[in-house]
């Protein structure tokens, strides 16, 4: 039993770092730029995955992003089976976060850029 875990959530990282990678470099929709991927969870036998994000932008709405992601799946999806090390790549059901989650993680960041901004100086 733990060993699926062990595959599931390895899986689970895996899935999270190839998508957050994809939307800051191969994603060209100006929908998604903004869009944080919080975390990734795969069902027992590993056939959906449920991508759950966040929107940085205040500006864009939920139903936007939706739109955008639904167009993008098929891309994503294609991107995930060059890269996962497993046979049958899982359908991808992406989530909305709270946004208070996504507040959180751009105060981080804008905290990061901050600290590294004071440091070039």
């Amino acid at each position: 039993m733990s060993r699926d875990f062990t595959r599931s959530r390895r899986i689970e990282e895996q899935i999270q770092r190839i998508l957050s990678d994809m939307f800051r470099t191969r994603i060209n929709d100006p929908r998604l730029r903004l869009l944080v991927i919080s975390a990734v969870k795969v069902s027992r036998d590993i056939s959906v995955a449920w991508v759950y994000y966040s929107i940085l932008d205040k500006d864009q709405s939920e139903q936007e992003t939706e739109n955008a992601l639904s167009a993008a799946t098929g891309f994503l999806r294609a991107g995930l089976a060059k890269e996962l090390t497993i046979r049958r790549v899982p359908e991808l059901r992406f989530k909305f976060e709270d946004t208070d989650k996504g507040m959180a993680l751009e105060r981080l960041i804008e905290k990061a850029v901050g600290k590294d901004n004071r440091q070039d100086d």
